[in-house]
């Protein structure tokens, strides 16, 4: 980026929000029609030209065919064997030219050429390099990489996991916008609460964090034992990298030292865990469960043996809560929709009787409820009242109006006040023990409504909020956020080039700036676009958060965008196929359309400089791999080969030969969404679509590469970045709204040097000039 300034859509370029601002609009592609159709004139011309060419060449190849029979041997012993590679077996006859697959379908023109075309092109790869391409399949589809001039024997490359590492350093957001009873204090001053596969311990007060990593898919639920230290935890159940489903569970353990003390109920609940409670009677000796299956089945636990006590089926209708009695382990109630159940266990069975509404309004959801210090029971619910139920199941003594719209959750204070929480209006009301209302503070509009709260120490309290926020304070004092985050899918990261900052967006169109070494949000912003669907790419500035300048490339939506490595250049990749290459003046807050790079078949998906700023690589949704020459007018290379030791400024294109050994066996082509080579060019991340991010040597050209895998994400991981001193690694999930700060841990080879060796030997390191 240009001093002091980012382009918001070299964020945004990636990210599905645009998708929604970038669709065909038909009547404003008309101006296209004519480039595109004199575009496909020539390819067709080009292609008509090849035709005739390779016609005229395929009596010169079979004539060669007998010539080269002496070269067999030493194909197959260079040419790759795995079975997503390509390899030639036995001696090529003409009989079997037909049966062959193309090699390089863009090697000529870049574009899909026929087949009969494509067999002659493999032929005189495979008879004259000798060895120095390598075809690997995608869903079918051949791409080939040229092995560059420093490897002399690809066979004898080891691949090795790289010596780095990668530690889970800082968590960015909270899981408000769709869970409940989701936030609480422990005895030793931390918060604790989850997003993804992590439940976070926020020390507030010291802005620590520590992290519970033990949960397989998405937590979704989570209860404080009445010690204040164990916690319970349960989780959906998600599937793995083959789609077969993962067995959902509750985790019991130790806050203090994040040890697991018991895991319940796997391979019993159905979907997921929606809702847990520890007895307090007893000392919590039992544990209550309700799953997510369509019969919300309720279940007690004996904790100390991890067994079944009881179990029932609940209802057929959504329950949003359970609890124990504080004074009676025999007696749990359940709410949710249209329902407020009075459950009693005995015998090792439950049974239950239905809360009666009677002369009131019977209200659509049951939102919530505690217990007073008397024992009665104070339900909220989606009229905005709070109905105070007493010490006889299904009885209503009163009905208090609380708030204007949902009362999203209640909380009992130690002194026997009440504090409620409200959707619609956002208000936090105090009331005193017999319901009269004493002070009330509204929440800002930009952090959602009230989701939950939690006390700290009878004054001060924690709120969280369904905008995926954390705020602490007081009535006197106010309340200010201690954590935000994303509240809607994340695709666009983008890191600083020299400062410990990073900048996020995604469908919620905020874009957020964000400190890695604080580790807090230094401002976001909300970016507001006018009607209607354009693929419109923006410039803020980074100081004052204003909007620089704004432009629109063709009619379809904008996939990836790169500066070049002086600045003076910004290319625009587009699902209409095109990159669009503009100049860029005036400490980067002018561009002008330099040109237009033609010849992808399919939308671009990543592109990357050269060192020299002179060449482009660029991937498409098709697996083409294009090179460009920008300095000399966006022309395409043809001759990929001569591509083959540029060294490139960045490296973040998926396909290519020194990234080939990412892509596992009978990947499909979306299974990986996004890659980073650290500065160092010494390790390369990969972000999966089954919720992990990877860590290879680079580079890594051979497949099945070793390398280090790292869980906490809960849906596909969209992006991955280093920062400009490789010193972290930031991950986006993509559904989870997380993004996961991963320190890089460096060891095991003392200064590195014989590691760097070993990095040189696999490096290009000369750079062909056109």
């Amino acid at each position: 980026c240009p001093p002091g300034l980012c382009p918001a859509a070299s964020m945004f370029s990636s990210s599905p929000f645009f998708s929604n601002q970038c669709v065909d609009d038909v009547s404003g592609s008309s101006a296209e029609y004519p480039d595109r159709m004199s575009a496909m004139e020539g390819r067709l011309q080009s292609q008509e030209d090849e035709i005739t060419l390779l016609k005229s060449s395929l009596a010169d190849a079979l004539r060669r065919l007998h010539l080269h029979d002496q070269l067999i041997p030493l194909l197959k012993q260079q040419l790759i064997e795995p079975s997503w590679v390509s390899t030639v077996e036995e001696p090529i006859h003409p009989s079997t030219i037909r049966s062959l697959q193309r090699e390089d379908p863009q090697e000529q023109t870049g574009s899909n050429e026929s087949l009969s075309s494509g067999v002659i092109i493999d032929l005189f790869l495979i008879l004259s390099l000798a060895g120095q391409s390598i075809k690997m399949f995608i869903r079918g589809r051949p791409i080939t990489m040229y092995v560059p001039s420093n490897i002399q024997n690809y066979d004898d490359l080891k691949m090795e996991p790289p010596v780095e590492k990668l530690e889970l350093d800082w968590v960015y957001g909270y899981r408000g916008r769709d869970c409940r009873a989701n936030l609480y204090m422990l005895s030793s001053g931390e918060a604790v609460y989850f997003i993804a596969c992590v439940v976070v311990l926020y020390h507030i007060n010291n802005r620590t964090q520590r992290h519970y990593r033990k949960h397989t898919d998405c937590v979704r639920c989570l209860t404080i034992h009445p010690d204040k230290v164990r916690v319970a935890s349960g989780q959906t159940a998600g599937v793995d990298k083959d789609g077969k489903p993962l067995q959902p569970y509750v985790h019991i353990w130790d806050s203090s030292t994040l040890t697991t003390l018991q895991q319940i109920g796997l391979g019993t609940f159905e979907r997921g865990v929606g809702s847990v409670a520890f007895s307090f009677a007893d000392a919590g000796a039992f544990l209550c469960v309700i799953d997510d299956s369509n019969e919300h089945m309720l279940s007690v636990w004996d904790c100390a043996k991890g067994t079944k006590h009881a179990e029932v089926k609940s209802t057929n209708e959504a329950v949003f809560a359970v609890e124990f009695n504080p004074s009676d382990s025999s007696n749990i109630i359940t709410c949710g929709k249209s329902h407020v159940y009075f459950w009693t266990l005995s015998a090792g069975s439950l049974t239950k009787k239905q809360g009666i509404f009677g002369k009131y309004k019977k209200p659509k959801f049951i939102q919530c409820f505690v217990f007073s210090l008397t024992g009665d029971v104070l339900t909220g619910d989606s009229e905005g009242n709070i109905l105070t139920w007493g010490k006889s199941p299904g009885d209503i003594m009163r009905q208090t109006r609380a708030h204007d719209g949902s009362v999203f959750t209640l909380c009992m204070l130690h002194g026997g006040a009440l504090l409620s929480g409200g959707g619609k209006d956002r208000k936090i009301i105090r009331w005193s023990a017999d319901l009269a209302p004493e002070r009330e503070c509204e929440i800002p509009e930009m952090f959602g409504a009230v989701r939950c709260i939690a006390d700290v120490d009878g004054e001060e309290v924690l709120v969280g909020t369904t905008r995926n926020a954390i705020l602490r304070g007081t009535f006197s004092d106010g309340f200010v956020a201690i954590l935000q985050g994303h509240v809607d899918e994340m695709w666009g990261l983008a890191t600083h080039p020299s400062q410990d900052v990073f900048l996020t967006c995604g469908h919620d169109r905020l874009v957020c700036v964000w400190n890695t070494e604080e580790h807090k949000l230094d401002w976001c912003t909300t970016l507001e676009f006018s009607s209607g669907f354009n693929p419109l790419w923006l410039v803020l500035d980074l100081k004052t958060k204003e909007v620089v300048s704004d432009y629109t490339d063709g009619n379809e939506q904008l996939s990836v965008m790169r500066y070049s490595p002086d600045g003076s250049f910004l290319a625009v990749g587009s699902h209409d196929n095109f990159i669009y290459i503009y100049t860029v003046t005036e400490s980067g807050r002018r561009y002008s359309r330099y040109g237009k790079c033609n010849g992808h078949s399919s939308f671009i998906t990543h592109l990357d400089w050269s060192k020299d700023g002179k060449y482009i690589m660029s991937n498409s949704g098709d697996y083409e791999i294009l090179y460009w020459d920008i300095a000399g007018g966006c022309k395409l290379l043809r001759n990929r080969y001569e591509s083959k030791d540029r060294e490139w400024a960045s490296y973040t294109c998926v396909l290519g030969f020194h990234v080939m050994g990412v892509w596992l066996e009978g990947s499909d082509g979306t299974d990986i969404n996004a890659l980073c080579r650290s500065h160092s060019e010494r390790m390369v991340a990969v972000a999966d679509d089954f919720c992990k991010v990877h860590l290879f040597q680079y580079p890594c050209p051979k497949p099945k590469a070793p390398n280090h895998s790292y869980e906490g994400h809960g849906s596909h991981v969209t992006n991955v970045r280093f920062t400009h001193c490789d010193s972290h690694l930031l991950s986006m999930g993509g559904k989870d709204t997380c993004i996961l700060q991963w320190r890089v841990k460096r060891g095991g080879m003392g200064d590195g040097s014989g590691d760097r060796q070993h990095h040189a030997a696999l490096t290009s390191t000369s750079s062909l000039e056109p």
